[in-house]
């Protein structure tokens, strides 16, 4: 109760989106408020020393600029795309691999897809690891009893019954632990690792527990993987094995047999701070941590397809989407339902345009990002022939906030045609293409040479609800989500039409 309510003042103290603020009409609640109410906001004016030869007659820019208009007004038209991710958050909640919730989520998936009409719709089966939370609870017993926010980290052991009672020793990183690990035998080793950016904190997450167990600590906590916080625990995947090459977080690895795996859990960045002070103080600090955290067989699930097929060239894909699956607090509204919702509306746009390009163009929903990888992977191994002629596979797995351009990895030759979309897409602000993007679920297509995309937004407030109870709808902004799923579209439509080929390569030589 506690951690939802602080949820729920987390996503009404934040300020609302821009463009939310600045709307001539009224506002009401986010469904209610219609996305042609509000101007589209101009990109400002950047040089471009390129600009002449990109406004040709025959630039890629020139050849599909009426047709990206023609996108822009669909998509915000109305606040479809929206009503979808809200339908989608608010009827199955939270979509955790191995549960109901997601199956039936992935049932209504595929029954609205193939009411949208495309080409082909059909489902690909994956098995996915099916990790348990059940009740959970962290109290400070030392030196006063006080309940504390927690969230125990997916793919950890529970406790016994009784749960685990100990001293706390606080590191602020790996190797303050390596330099006290004789301190840290029979005591919980919490990691006060400040936050400096995602893909560096986030180690002490997936690998805290790993090393607080090689020191003898009986179960690891760490400082939430956020910048910020209102009391507000998160979660995400931990793994006892070592770090994986391909960055995947799959709990169904067994722990090697120098490792006793050890509960671990998520607290608040305000309770490390102040476990950290109280022991800086020489005040003794004890905790009781109690979880009855479990791993059950693998479960069955699967990715959900979708595409229009290319007019020309079908053999050819340009593949984009974002992840089904979320954790098992919130309703993954944020991570990732608007990101799925973004590619979904995107092609639904372009069949409603009656836009049939030359290329095929396909949308995944994959599953089990959070927890495993496993979609991406089996994706990956099931269209392992068809990888040579994937000509681009795009993710938005950042959030559907304010769009801002594309992160692209491949060729120079593959980036100068894909900086000619560029200007097409500054009507909605989204118009930055810089060198440098792809996401977990398209990750295992980049041995194969696939080219990678991702979607980039203003990330400013992404870490706020990240893995959190407060991942819900109210977080996402239609317009912003409107403007996601635009530049979406014109970016797969160009690269699929184009009677250019996009050259292959996911290195940049």
């Amino acid at each position: 109760m506690l951690r939802r309510a602080a949820a729920v003042l987390l996503a009404v103290l934040v300020p609302a989106p821009l463009a939310a603020q600045t709307s001539p009409a009224p506002k009401t609640d986010a469904s209610m408020q219609r996305v042609d109410t509000v101007p589209i906001r101009p990109a400002p004016a950047r040089p471009n020393p390129n600009e002449a030869a990109m406004l040709s007659d025959t630039s890629i820019t020139a050849m599909y600029r009426a047709a990206s208009r023609r996108i822009v007004a669909a998509a915000l038209r109305d606040s479809s795309a929206w009503e979808r991710m809200a339908y989608l958050s608010d009827t199955f909640g939270p979509r955790f691999s191995g549960t109901p919730h997601l199956e039936r989520a992935l049932d209504w998936l595929a029954a609205e897809m193939r009411r949208d009409g495309f080409d082909r719709v059909w489902e690909e089966p994956v098995m996915v690891p099916a990790w348990v939370r059940g009740e959970e609870s962290a109290t400070l017993t030392v030196p006063y009893e006080d309940r504390l926010p927690m969230l125990g980290l997916g793919g950890s052991v529970g406790t016994p019954p009784e749960g685990v009672e100990a001293p706390v020793l606080v590191v602020s990183d790996f190797d303050e632990l390596t330099a006290r690990c004789a301190e840290a035998q029979g005591k919980i080793v919490l990691f006060d690792a400040p936050f400096t950016s995602y893909g560096r904190t986030v180690a002490y997450r997936t690998s805290g527990a790993r090393a607080a167990s090689q020191c003898g600590a009986v179960a690891a906590l760490v400082r939430s993987i956020a910048p910020h916080s209102i009391a507000t625990p998160h979660t995400g995947a931990m793994r006892y094995a070592a770090p994986m090459a391909d960055g995947a977080n799959d709990p169904a690895l067994a722990p090697p047999l120098d490792i006793t795996p050890i509960p671990t859990a998520a607290i608040t960045l305000e309770d490390a701070a102040r476990l950290h002070r109280m022991q800086r103080r020489g005040t003794p600090v004890r905790l009781r941590l109690k979880m009855e955290a479990r791993t059950l067989p693998d479960a069955p699930s699967r990715n959900v397809l979708a595409e229009i097929r290319g007019s020309e060239h079908p053999e050819e894909v340009i593949v984009m989407g974002g992840h089904t699956d979320s954790w098992d607090v919130g309703t993954g509204a944020m991570d990732d339902g608007g990101g799925v919702v973004a590619a979904w509306e995107a092609l639904r746009i372009l069949k409603e345009l009656g836009l049939r390009p030359r290329r095929t163009i396909r949308v995944v929903g994959w599953v089990n990002e959070e927890n495993g990888l496993r979609g991406g992977t089996a994706y990956a191994r099931e269209h392992a022939a068809e990888l040579p002629n994937h000509l681009l596979a795009i993710e938005s797995d950042g959030g559907t906030f304010q769009p801002t351009g594309f992160g692209f990895t491949g060729r120079h030759d593959a980036f100068g045609l894909l900086e000619q979309v560029g200007p097409l897409l500054e009507p909605i602000g989204a118009g930055r293409i810089t060198r440098g993007g792809g996401g977990a679920d398209i990750s295992p297509m980049r041995p194969a040479g696939v080219p990678q995309m991702s979607l980039s937004v203003d990330g400013s407030r992404y870490f706020y609800y990240h893995h959190t109870e407060a991942d819900v709808p109210e977080v996402i902004d239609p317009v912003e989500l409107a403007r996601c799923a635009a530049a979406m579209a014109i970016m797969a439509y160009v690269v699929a039409d184009m009677p250019e080929r996009l050259p292959h390569g996911s290195q940049t030589p």
